[in-house]
């Protein structure tokens, strides 16, 4: 097993280096390289990385550490404002992104079931993919970062009580069993919230205080803190993301929060990679001629409809157009959840295999026509013109 991480270890990275390099030259975005190697590497063409599971399982580290960077620029003040002004439009929102995937799949030949499935898959935003082109020394402050950020947390909401859903048919425990995985989410969110922030009060910012001149020290116990709280959040029931966001807003009332960003910044890095190479390899070619073209008029019909949506449901909380329209785009693609719901659709068999890959393949599609949309005409780490590159 040590050999075979080593071999993938080797293989993925030095790969990256390589395709990252090529993209830089041609001015393409690293990300959709990284899904490109993904695909090359992975059982549908060479077939040279035979743990795809356990990079599967190691880049979402990457995801909880990318959560936990994106509450330490939150305030707590003001995310609450903006998640009260945004929750109907999150769920307004939902609903058209919805019935626009149930319509598209229906009219492609799929069954109900399926419809409603792909229809639900196609409710939410990619987390990794809007924060990843978001600058965090620039949007994160100011009011179109926190309007992004607040949708994102509701979605992400609204995808855990469609998961705690499927996790439930998946189960043969009795009804009891089953109501109390709805509540238990429901009771532990407030005590997950309450417990993190009197824990950094009197517990963690007086450690950091008492032994911050060991810079290892700070790295250890914040490393710690965002995964003890990740491990935390899913044994109560939420998510590992959800977990490591609440930890990372804790800390971000702190002067330290800053100082903790940077350097954890670099191990993020690493399990992203991760994360897009894991994207592409679990993709099977066998299947795109079956579902490219529902998947291509899903990814287009989700990137041209979600601005209009957004556009118009932002006007009713009094914001402007332009603020409007590059929040929607921005939040144009399909999530990481929905590869979440396909697996588990699929697993219970609640849907087939193709329905299943049509969701896979249309979230590579959004991925990367909404990368281009957003480094092409908005702000970002990775813009391909210098006069709109920001971090």
């Amino acid at each position: 097993m040590e050999a075979s991480i080593v071999h993938s270890f080797f293989l993925i990275f030095a790969g990256a280096a390589v395709v990252a390099s090529i993209a830089l030259y041609t001015r393409q975005p690293m990300l959709i390289a990284y899904i490109a190697l993904g695909v090359l590497f992975g059982p549908s063409v060479l077939s040279l990385i035979d743990e795809p599971k356990l990079m599967d399982e190691m880049s979402h580290i990457g995801i909880i550490f990318l959560l936990f960077l994106l509450g330490l620029d939150m305030q707590p003040s003001h995310l609450l404002n903006m998640l009260k002004k945004a929750s109907w439009i999150a769920l307004l929102s939902s609903a058209a992104f919805a019935l626009l995937g149930y319509s598209v799949a229906l009219l492609c030949g799929y069954t109900n079931i399926e419809s409603l499935v792909i229809g639900v898959a196609m409710m939410f935003s990619s987390t990794i993919v809007c924060i990843k082109l978001l600058p965090t020394t620039v949007l994160h402050h100011k009011h179109t970062g926190e309007l992004v950020v607040g949708l994102l947390l509701l979605q992400d909401i609204i995808a855990i009580a469609v998961l705690l859903v499927l996790y439930s048919m998946s189960g043969n425990d009795g009804d009891s069993q089953n109501i109390m995985q709805y509540i238990k989410p429901l009771i532990s969110l407030p005590l997950l919230v309450c417990g993190a922030f009197l824990f950094v009060k009197y517990v963690l910012l007086k450690l950091i205080a008492k032994f911050d001149r060991f810079h290892e020290y700070i790295f250890l116990v914040s490393i710690g803190w965002c995964l003890s709280m990740a491990v935390l959040a899913e044994t109560l029931g939420l998510s590992a993301e959800m977990g490591a966001f609440i930890g990372g807003v804790a800390l971000a009332t702190s002067p330290i929060s800053q100082y903790i960003a940077t350097h954890l910044k670099p191990l993020r890095d690493f399990f992203l990679v991760l994360f897009f190479f894991s994207i592409g390899a679990s993709f099977n070619l066998d299947l795109l001629g079956q579902v490219i073209i529902p998947a291509l008029i899903l990814a287009i019909g989700s990137l041209a409809i979600k601005p209009v949506v957004f556009r118009y449901l932002l006007q009713g909380i009094k914001e402007k157009a332009s603020t409007s329209w590059e929040v929607g785009f921005r939040l144009g693609q399909v999530s990481e959840f929905s590869l979440l719901i396909a697996y588990l659709a699929a697993n219970i068999g609640l849907i087939g295999i193709e329905a299943s890959h049509v969701i896979q393949a249309t979230a590579i599609l959004s991925f990367a026509l909404s990368t281009y949309v957003v480094i092409l005409n908005f702000p970002s780490p990775i813009a391909l013109s210098n006069k709109l590159r920001r971090d």
